[in-house]
């Protein structure tokens, strides 16, 4: 079922009980004044006839004679009169009697001075009536023909009325849903126009103020997301298809020249040495790759805990000059570390890892002398990591696309590489909530500023 229907079934069930609630609460109050009036119309009756018997003298059979003859005498108002001795004075119809009185109703009417009860369709009233310092009893009974009538009239015109409201109500229900939902209707048209190939497409936000506004421009922010996402894996494919089709060319066209006549000895090795090296190449980067898709974890799935960035700093100083022997890289307290917590991040030691050793290998890298300082400042907020080397620098223009994964600045003659290791540690130090600069100047070197923030 849609939302559509669920919205105006409940909006019809809602008013539906609503209504019927108010029908049942006039129906019922007006009963209840029926009967009430009724009694009261009955006690009047019977006090205006035991005033006509007793005070005004009229005769008895004037009484009967008016009570037979007067219009739907079978539903008019039967009056007994009787003193408390159980002695009848007066009745309109002894033949009839409608009441029945007993010996016992009499003596509970002087009891209690009045009674009310029914008998049938009819309804009775006793009263205790005192005239001229003397007792009596009088009994009154009838049938409320009218009343009753004009209580059925007005439950069929609260079940008429219900119904053909119910019917009214389902219609202004869906309407009105369907002009509530329709701002949704139309996102989704909108939204089935969407696909892989025009995600540059975004849906009307409407106003901006409402729930479905809301809902549009976090569905607009999602798409925002998603075409980064697309775009940065297009890229990502050409620039790595790139990347692997030249070692591996290299090093068919390598072999098969090899393979197709008699070498010398040292030409073989010279071959093995190129396919060793393109072979290096090919590692190179799918260590890369594989830090680079590590980096774009959800933040959720990568665990954290309590580092020294110092240690790491060491760590990674180690591990450089592991596979760079010739580089020299000198590690420099700028002032004394007085808390642990001063020099501790929350961090991932692998990642965090792999972006120190990428900013001192490329210093290494592009520096004639092979030399590279890392300072190490912090303050109360956040440590400071300077990683400096007074080599071959950059042009201010390539500084904004040095952060670009499988970009190569005209340095790349200078040193090889894949264009992938400042991508991955800038993606490394945002993922530690930390930012990460540089200042670079034509071979005069060139310093990247990295900030982390405390635990």
């Amino acid at each position: 079922m849609t939302i559509r229907s669920r919205l105006t079934f409940l909006f019809t069930g809602i008013i539906a009980a609503l209504l019927l609630a108010f029908a049942l609460v006039v129906y019922f109050s007006f009963s209840e004044n029926r009967e009430d009036e009724y009694y009261s119309s009955l006690s009047h009756t019977a006090i205006t006839k035991a005033n006509l018997l007793l005070n005004a003298k009229v005769q008895p059979q004037v009484l009967q004679l008016i009570y037979k003859h007067s219009p739907n005498a079978q539903f008019q108002e039967e009056v007994a009169i009787y003193d408390t001795s159980f002695h009848l004075l007066y009745h309109d119809a002894v033949e009839i009697d409608k009441v029945k009185e007993t010996r016992h109703m009499i003596d509970e009417i002087v009891s209690k001075k009045q009674i009310r009860f029914y008998q049938g369709d009819m309804q009775v009233v006793g009263i205790f009536y005192q005239l001229n310092s003397k007792d009596y009893v009088i009994t009154s009974a009838a049938n409320d023909q009218n009343g009753y009538a004009k209580l059925r009239n007005l439950k069929y015109t609260l079940i008429i009325a219900f119904f053909v409201s119910i019917i009214f109500i389902y219609i202004a229900g869906h309407i009105f849903s369907s002009k509530a939902l329709k701002p949704v209707s139309d996102m989704v048209d909108e939204v089935e126009e969407i696909t892989a190939t025009n995600l540059d497409l975004r849906i009307k936000e409407g106003n901006g103020k409402d729930e479905i506004a809301e809902l549009a421009v976090t569905f607009n922010a999602m798409l925002n997301r998603l075409e980064k996402s697309f775009d940065a894996q297009k890229d990502f494919v050409s620039n790595i298809s790139h990347e692997l089709r030249t070692p591996l060319t290299a090093m068919l066209t390598e072999l098969q020249v090899t393979a197709d006549k008699e070498r010398s000895n040292e030409f073989y090795r010279d071959a093995i040495h190129h396919a060793i090296s393109d072979a290096q190449k090919l590692v190179r980067l799918s260590n890369s790759l594989l830090d680079l898709a590590k980096a774009n974890y959800d933040h959720t799935e990568i665990g954290f805990k309590e580092l020294r960035l110092d240690e790491l700093i060491l760590d990674a100083r180690n591990d450089a000059l592991h596979d760079q022997p010739g580089c020299r890289i000198n590690i420099i307290f700028e002032k004394e570390i007085e808390d642990d917590d001063f020099i501790s991040v929350m961090g991932n030691e692998y990642l965090l890892k792999v972006a120190f050793i990428n900013l001192i290998e490329n210093g290494c890298k592009f520096s004639a002398d092979k030399e590279v300082a890392v300072a190490i400042n912090y303050f109360k907020e956040k440590t400071i990591l300077r990683f400096q080397d007074h080599g071959i620098g950059m042009d201010a223009e390539e500084i904004p696309h040095i952060f670009t994964a499988f970009y190569r600045g005209s340095n790349q003659q200078f040193s090889g590489g894949n264009g992938i290791g400042l991508s991955l540690t800038k993606k490394i130090i945002e993922l530690h909530k930390g930012t990460i600069t540089v200042s670079s100047q034509r071979n005069e070197g060139t310093t990247f500023t990295v900030e982390l923030p405390h635990i």
